[in-house]
């Protein structure tokens, strides 16, 4: 089954349209002051045809739920210590729910399974001081520690050159990956030549 690709801290409309067009399935747009890829204003051009995902970190319901109507979310990425409850009432709203872990070692796995059933998707990170992840890799042998049902997807640190070995992957929830800053110019701007190549050796395109 082919992995999905999200392609996150977009806020350029050109940029967003070029990589849209490789075939890319959700887009993240990052709603986090303190994240140099933050958006602060609506870019031009929105995707029509990736899923749009916005990312918050431990903000009111109210907010979200603002922000997601604006821009017409399809997905709620939550990075903070929002709680199931939290979780639930979004999704009660018609969003689809992605909630980050951070990971470092095979204990943070367990964090997972109050939210199961109510996550359409865990994203597994790399643990940082700050949320929103540190552009490194956590033990992806960790992994194989995860039992629950809910599928997700793999963060942290992903580069153009792990693409042969994130193909090997062989986890049963692995649903797909999230790319971000090695994938970039400068931040918030990403390289449309390294997703082409990274998708296609990837989805054997």
């Amino acid at each position: 089954m082919e992995k999905l690709v999200k392609v996150c801290g977009m806020r350029l409309s050109d940029n967003i349209r070029e990589i849209e067009g490789l075939g890319v399935d959700m887009i993240g747009f990052i709603f986090y002051p303190r994240s140099p890829r933050y958006v602060s204003v609506i870019p031009d051009y929105l995707p029509t045809g990736a899923k749009r995902v916005g990312v918050f970190v431990d903000e009111s319901r109210e907010y979200v739920l603002s922000v997601a109507k604006k821009y017409k979310l399809d997905y709620i990425q939550l990075h903070g210590v929002e709680n199931p409850a939290y979780c639930m009432a979004i999704k009660g709203r018609g969003y689809g729910i992605i909630k980050a872990f951070p990971i470092s070692f095979g204990g943070d796995l367990a964090l997972t399974a109050d939210y199961g059933g109510i996550c359409d998707y865990f994203l597994f990170d790399t643990k940082s001081l700050l949320p929103g992840g540190s552009g490194e890799k956590f033990d992806w042998n960790l992994l194989g520690l995860y039992s629950g049902d809910t599928p997700f997807l793999l963060g942290g640190g992903i580069g153009p050159d792990d693409a042969e070995e994130l193909k090997r992957l062989s986890f049963p929830q692995l649903a797909g990956f999230d790319l971000n800053s090695r994938f970039e110019t400068v931040p918030a701007v990403k390289d449309p030549q390294k997703i082409a190549a990274f998708i296609e050796k990837t989805k054997n395109r």
